[in-house]
């Protein structure tokens, strides 16, 4: 390449990103504008539905038949989206809310009506009341046309469903395409699907749902495996729909609709735009700040984290994912890791210079070096990041989804991008070594030596924050400050003269309502339907502070004093145990896997075992924290300690990838105290950098953010500090302890 060839492609490059940025600013169509966006409840509201237990089920409702239709139905709304939530709400009924839907009415025919589904067979005879009554046959009358009105055996009902889908296949016989739905039963409605198709082969079967005939398929043979297929003259989505009907079908209790709404935002308007002015003063910060150390691969870093970020918005829009405080807490994630990756690679191309190397080399050389500890930290978080979305559910799966992508994005513009770009400059003239600036030699540090200082550090801080868990116990208080999302409580709903805006009610209402319950939970929600109506969500209330809050909203707010408002229920966690637990067996196995994946790539089980006492350490301080701050625990805090295990496990294996390396070339007379001071040392300045430039991301977002995102981003600085101090101070002098003394002591 030479130099008019340099000056064309970069030019086309830029081209590239100003025709990618007009997209997001301006959209193609109706496509790619970042406001299409989808955003979740807390950002940009949705739709809430609730639904009651019909009158014919009510002899089976208990608390056991109510979480367990609650927790069906949460499952079916995840078609929808998987940041999608449903709640108890009193002793009798099941709230879902599905952030980004607005058109109520769509949500409501796509989500159907949850009642009662039945796998039936026509009915030899008239069956008699009690069989009636016992649902062994049911009724149908005034079907379309009168088509299907008759009596018909029940064999078995929606609970025997495990899963259904509708999805396009081919006919084994005629090798044609068609769109079917596949059933896949349970232990024990396999056993009474197959007695059904095998004393009616040749029989017609009926699946109705809520009295009506969804589809009457013919049994061509006797179906003993589990799986059957539904085939027919239906288009895909017709499929899809009948799929989901028969999945939510298996309800243990009939719902019947309540009401609906469309709520607003849960932040307001404005704490998106201001996390958006955030993150918008913190790129321009990172991008100067690369210039001045790095010039003129600075300049190409500026540009790779440009070229990141248009990607991360249009792939946003392309998989159309759901947008929530999680999600950026991902997204930030991915820009700490790909500013990580630009510095290791022009801190390698800076030694290479150093080492007498020209410029030509020593970006080549830096590239290929830097790639390995690259790739292992990224490949090291996107396996948690799979296994999240494998096992997890609702926050954890948008968490997940949100950062396996990014982490792919931020790959390509980190070796392919930036690569580009360098080398466009290169040939454009920037050659000489005082462009890219030259690693000064550094005085090694004695990191190991003092390991005893800093492991005391360590485990002070962390029993400090242990101790606090067991004195918050010990005084009658709870461990953490549980949010309503763990807990449950009190949704309240509240009808005010004045239509207050979300952001006027967060910045005036909220705060006094906190300080007369002494809460800092208080969640509110708009109904863009009704004047000045609010749904307002907190902890549980005694009788005399439920007097206190309609007292000062009634006087001091404009709240309607009158026997229909201040409608109050009890509702229960949305954080529901299942997700909770889902959530801790996602994180111990990706924890299992990352130790595999390390153990394996650095053929040495002690780095593996070193770097994931490293990641809870961090994870543990970041806990303690939680617990003596009193900060609210709820749906962030999930994230946020994802968040924290991504960012920790990166940067130990940069230090361990660079120990690796040196060990492989270690001189005979350095000990191996020596050998990991010095690499600890070399990758210090990264550690640094790549530490302070996600801190001023999150410290931006922390400054301009309303008060619920300076709760989700306070703890998550105090794991970037965390998480640099474990790398640099802990995890090397933890793996000289469990092997590194053993190559001393060969010597």
């Amino acid at each position: 390449m030479n130099k008019t060839k340099g000056i064309v492609f970069f030019i086309l490059s830029l081209a590239v990103m100003a025709f990618a940025g007009y997209v997001i600013l301006f959209g193609v169509g109706d496509h790619g504008q970042a406001k299409y966006i989808t955003q979740g409840l807390d950002l940009k509201g949705g739709v809430s539905i609730t639904y009651q237990v019909s009158k014919d089920d009510r002899d089976k409702l208990n608390s056991d038949s109510l979480e367990a239709t609650r927790g069906k139905l949460e499952k079916r709304i995840h078609t929808f989206s998987t940041e999608a939530t449903a709640y108890k709400q009193g002793d009798d009924r099941i709230t879902v809310e599905i952030p980004g839907a607005y058109d109520a009415d769509k949500v409501l025919e796509e989500l159907g009506k949850p009642g009662s589904l039945y796998f039936c067979t026509k009915a030899d005879s008239t069956p008699t009341d009690e069989q009636l009554k016992n649902k062994e046959y049911i009724q149908l009358k005034n079907t379309t046309g009168g088509q299907y009105d008759g009596y018909y055996k029940v064999w078995l009902t929606g609970d025997s469903v495990s899963d259904a889908k509708g999805q396009a296949t081919t006919n084994e016989k005629t090798g044609k395409a068609e769109n079917a739905v596949d059933l896949q039963f349970n232990t024990a409605g396999t056993k009474i699907f197959g007695e059904m198709t095998s004393q009616n082969v040749g029989q017609q079967s009926y699946i109705i749902y809520d009295n009506e005939v969804l589809s009457d398929p013919k049994i061509n043979q006797s179906i003993t495996g589990g799986q059957a297929q539904i085939t027919g003259n239906f288009t895909l989505e017709e499929a899809q729909t009948l799929a989901d009907n028969i999945k939510i079908g298996s309800l243990d209790l009939s719902l019947d609709e309540l009401s609906h709404n469309v709520q607003s935002a849960q932040l307001g308007r404005d704490a998106l735009s201001k996390s958006v002015q955030a993150g918008m003063i913190a790129f321009v910060i990172i991008v100067l700040f690369l210039l001045f150390v790095y010039r003129v691969p600075g300049l190409a870093a500026g540009f790779a984290l440009l070229s990141y970020v248009e990607l991360m918005l249009l792939a946003l829009n392309g998989f159309d994912l759901t947008l929530t405080l999680p999600g950026i807490a991902g997204i930030i994630l991915n820009i700490g890791m790909a500013v990580d990756a630009n510095v290791i690679i022009y801190a390698r191309i800076r030694e290479e210079i150093a080492a007498g190397k020209s410029v030509k080399n020593a970006i080549t050389i830096g590239f290929k070096k830097a790639t390995s500890a690259i790739v292992d930290g990224n490949v090291t978080t996107l396996i948690a990041a799979l296994v999240l979305l494998w096992r997890g559910s609702g926050t954890v799966q948008g968490f997940a989804m949100t950062l396996a992508i990014g982490i792919f994005i931020q790959l390509f513009t980190s070796l392919v991008v930036s690569r580009g770009i360098v080398w466009m400059l290169y040939y454009m003239g920037f050659q000489k070594p005082g462009f890219y600036g030259k690693e000064r030699a550094k005085n090694v540090i004695k990191f190991v030596e003092k390991r005893k200082v800093w492991f005391t550090i360590s485990i002070v801080v962390i029993v400090i924050g242990l101790g606090s868990i067991v004195y918050n116990v010990a005084t009658g208080n709870e461990a953490f400050n549980y949010s309503i999302e763990f807990k449950g409580g009190t949704s309240i709903s509240v009808q005010f003269d004045k239509d207050y805006t979300i952001d006027e009610f967060n910045d005036t209402i909220k705060p006094e309502i906190q300080k007369t319950l002494n809460t800092s939970d208080v969640q509110a929600q708009k109904d863009t339907g009704t004047k000045g109506l609010y749904s307002i969500k907190t902890k549980k209330m005694s009788s005399d502070e439920m007097d206190e809050f309609k007292k000062l909203l009634i006087d001091k707010y404009q709240a309607k004093d009158d026997e229909q408002n201040f409608n109050d229920t009890e509702i229960s966690d949305t954080i529901s145990a299942e997700m909770r637990r889902d959530a801790v067996v996602a994180t111990a196995l990706a924890t299992i896997c990352m130790l595999i994946y390390i153990w394996l790539r650095f053929k040495n089980i002690q780095f593996a075992l070193a770097a994931v006492i490293a990641l809870v350490h961090d994870v543990l301080i970041v806990v303690g924290f939680y617990s003596l701050s009193r900060l609210t625990v709820g749906t962030t805090f999930i994230a946020c300690l994802l968040t924290i295990v991504g960012y920790s496990i990166n940067a130990t294996i940069v230090i361990f990838d660079r120990i690796r390396e040196n060990k492989a070339v270690m001189k005979r007379d350095e000990t191996m105290i020596g050998l990991i001071d010095r690499s600890i040392t070399e990758t210090l300045t990264r550690s640094i950098y790549t530490s302070l430039t996600t801190f001023v991301a999150v410290f931006m977002i922390f400054v301009m953010g309303v008060s619920s995102i300076k709760e989700f981003t306070t703890p998550l600085m105090v794991g970037i500090v965390a998480g640099a101090y474990s790398s640099v101070f802990v995890t090397g002098a933890l793996w000289y302890v469990l092997k590194g003394k053993q190559y001393d002591k060969e010597k």
